[in-house]
């Protein structure tokens, strides 16, 4: 489901969306089968401080991988960005920006079912409230 550019950092094959380094194969013999892409509002494309927090919990009780994606990378990448998972598990994602007063945060889980098919694709969209409004709205 990814394919290595020239200067190894690797793309969706099926999106062209760069692959947040270390989120593929998370669990031994068992295939990457979604796809969850992540997209942060134009607005917000700015924000100095603002970043997404990715977790991954093969069970309830084992955080298997975590990743920090500043919001100035979508800019930087303008084909998006995306993470791979087997079919099981949960991924928690975290939109932050510590910078306002008070700083703001928002968090979705995805649950995964282990029937889910290959191919599956979630789309997690980012957008931060403007200033002095409340927290930031996750969809997924």
């Amino acid at each position: 489901m990814t394919q290595p550019p020239a200067n190894q950092q690797l793309r969706s094959a099926a999106s062209g969306r760069n692959v947040v380094p270390g989120w593929t194969q998370l669990i031994k013999g068992q295939p990457d089968v979604i796809e969850v892409q992540l997209d942060v509002d134009q607005a917000d494309l700015n924000r100095e401080h603002g970043c997404l927090l990715i977790e991954y919990w093969a069970g309830h009780d084992d955080l298997t991988l975590q990743s920090i994606l500043p919001t100035r990378a979508f800019k930087a990448a303008t084909e998006g960005w995306c993470v791979f998972i087997p079919a099981q598990g949960r991924v928690l994602v975290r939109a932050i920006d510590p910078q306002p007063t008070p700083p703001l945060l928002a968090s979705h889980w995805i649950n995964v079912e282990p029937n889910t098919p290959a191919g599956t694709v979630v789309n997690v969209s980012v957008k931060f409230p403007p200033e002095g409004a409340e927290g930031p709205g996750l969809q997924g």
